[in-house]
C-alpha cells in the first residue's frame, strides 16, 4: 500500500529505528531514500568526548550536508513514486537549541532560515516515540562506542525539545507514533499496524497514535 504522500520523514531519538525502517518502507514502496551520512563526521565522536568545544562545529557540519541532500527531494526521480527520508529538516533545530549556548544558538538559527527556507517540506513527517529506558537499551545494543556516553539527561531534553518542536510546526502531517515496546522490524503486526497509520490521509496539523 503507497502512502498518498510524495515525501516522508522518519524521526526520532538515536536509536529509535529510523534509518531501518526508512530503507524498509522505500523498498516496500519502490521509492527513493534519502538517508543521513553521520559515520563519517569527524566532528560527532568529537562531540560525544567534549560537547562544549565541538557542537558548534558538529551542528555546522550537519547543516551543510542536510541543505546539500534535501535541496535534491524537489528533483526526484521519474522513476520513483515517493521519497523517504530518515531525518528531517527540523532535526538541526531540534538538536541545536540542546547544544549550543544561546549566543551560538541565535546565529545558527540566522543560518538555518537563510539556508533551509526554499527547501521542500516534508508532506507527512513521523516520529517514533519510545520510552526512554528503550531508547538508552538499543544505543547500548548499538555498541558504537562514542555512543555509550551519551548520558540519559541529554537524551531527555532531546525528546522534549522535539516533542515541542513538532508541535509547533505549521502546514505540515506530524504524526507521533507511541511505539511503547513493540519493534517494527521484530512485530509483523505493530509493524502492519504502522502501515495502516502512515497511509491513512491526513490534513496539516499534529496526530498522535499509539500502536
Amino acid at each position: 500500500m503507497i502512502p498518498p504522500y510524495g515525501y516522508i520523514a522518519v524521526e526520532g531519538l538515536i536509536g529509535a529505528g529510523k534509518t531501518t525502517l526508512a530503507k524498509r518502507l522505500a523498498a516496500e514502496w519502490g521509492a527513493e531514500t534519502v538517508l543521513e551520512e553521520f559515520a563519517d563526521n569527524p566532528f560527532l565522536p568529537r562531540f560525544y568526548e567534549d560537547p562544549a568545544r565541538h557542537a558548534f562545529s558538529l551542528e555546522l557540519s550537519f547543516l551543510a550536508q542536510r541543505y546539500h541532500q534535501l535541496k535534491r527531494v524537489g528533483e526526484r526521480s521519474l522513476f520513483h513514486p515517493a521519497t523517504v527520508a530518515d531525518y528531517s529538516i527540523g532535526k538541526s533545530l531540534v538538536f541545536a537549541s540542546v547544544t549550543l549556548p544561546p549566543d551560538e544558538h541565535a546565529l545558527f538559527r540566522d543560518l538555518y532560515t537563510i539556508m533551509y527556507g526554499g527547501l521542500p517540506k516534508p508532506e507527512l513527517l513521523v516520529y517514533l516515540h519510545l520510552p526512554m529506558h528503550t531508547v538508552r537499551g538499543r544505543i547500548r545494543s548499538r555498541g558504537r562506542s562514542y555512543e555509550q556516553q551519551i548520558s540519559a539527561e541529554y537524551l531527555e531534553q532531546l525528546q522534549e525539545r522535539y516533542l515541542d518542536h513538532l508541535r509547533k510546526i505549521d502546514g505540515v502531517r506530524v504524526l507521533v507514533v507511541d511505539l511503547e515496546e513493540h519493534d517494527l522490524l521484530k512485530d509483523p503486526q505493530a509493524y502492519q499496524r504502522f502501515l495502516q497509520l502512515v497511509a491513512l490521509e491526513r490534513k496539516p496539523g499534529h496526530y498522535v497514535e499509539h500502536l
